[in-house]
């Protein structure tokens, strides 16, 4: 575990709090929730994951946040942020602290909307809100924005020897580069909308199609998530095979991109890595997969807290 408390070279007492953005699910280095959102002008009835902000209630993890090219076109994000916050503190058991945000975003998308994205961390130099019938005190310090995919790699970086290709494959985008001797190679990035939503689409259809069924997405996540679930055998046929079929593509996909397995190793992060293990053909040998779901959150933690030592902070 990265320790994230830290004094700046100003001998300011701040915590450093990587949060990985995800469509489907939002993750810090010890915490994950779904990225839901629903928002209420009035106080709802149930409340178990109850946020309260600016005068508005917010359940945290209901309905599901649809794919969206730009995180700062609503709210939600930032609401979800202050959740993440709220998990990283309740932790720790503290309901205030000085905040350094560590982010990312698509890998392709860092150059265009970095700066956009961390105006929106930023809004607020603090903020106070209500979670869980609890209160918090935040105040910003500052946001730095790393390339999502690359930053679940970083902390095995000496992993990476010879020619490799990183897939960070979440709900709504797959991430792709080409690692070299642990040096990214940046004119080898790739962002492909071919996430785990993707195939929960996919096997939906195919569902309607064979059985004339709609099945709940939960059902079909956790086929995916697990490669089984508690339904009968001729439903699980059919999300098998959907499951399996939408796996090749996401191997045509890198293939498309010149990944060949006898010339490089592959390493497969977030959280498709459960679909590839449970309905991908591959060489064992030659993939890794990475199956910590909070590994990208960690990485974007361990590089802020290195750019702060780097200027004259320490770890506390």
């Amino acid at each position: 575990m990265i320790m994230r408390m830290m004094k700046t070279n100003k001998n300011e007492k701040i915590m450093v709090i990587g949060i990985d953005h995800g469509y489907g699910n939002m993750k810090t280095a010890t915490r994950c929730f779904p990225s839901g959102v629903a928002r209420y002008e009035k106080e709802p009835i149930f409340q178990n994951n109850l946020l309260v902000y600016n005068d508005m209630y917010y359940q945290i993890g209901e309905e599901h946040k649809e794919f969206c090219a730009e995180k700062t076109q609503d709210d939600d994000y930032y609401v979800l942020t202050l959740a993440a916050i709220e998990r990283e503190l309740e932790g720790k058991g503290m309901n205030s602290a000085k905040v350094h945000i560590a982010a990312g975003l698509p890998l392709t998308w860092v150059a265009t909307q970095k700066e956009d994205f961390q105006k929106y961390l930023l809004q607020n130099e603090r903020v106070d809100f209500m979670f869980r019938n609890k209160q918090y005190h935040v105040e910003f310090e500052g946001a730095d924005i790393y390339p999502q995919g690359f930053a679940a790699a970083f902390y095995r970086l000496q992993d990476f020897k010879g020619i490799n290709m990183l897939a960070d494959i979440g709900n709504g985008t797959m991430n792709i580069m080409y690692i070299n001797n642990s040096r990214p190679v940046e004119k080898k990035c790739f962002t492909e909308k071919y996430g785990t939503h993707q195939c929960v689409l996919a096997v939906r259809e195919s569902l309607l199609k064979e059985l004339g069924t709609v099945v709940d997405d939960l059902v079909i996540e956790q086929v995916i998530r697990t490669g089984t679930a508690d339904i009968g055998e001729k439903y699980l046929t059919v999300i098998r095979k959907a499951a399996s079929d939408y796996t090749r593509e996401i191997f045509h996909k890198l293939r498309e991109r010149e990944y060949n397995p006898e010339l490089m190793r592959l390493y497969v992060v977030g959280g498709g890595g459960c679909m590839i293990q449970n309905f991908g053909e591959y060489d064992k040998e030659r993939v890794t997969i990475v199956r910590d779901i909070c590994a990208t959150a960690k990485g974007y933690e361990a590089m802020t807290v290195r750019k702060i030592q780097k200027s004259g902070g320490m770890l506390v």
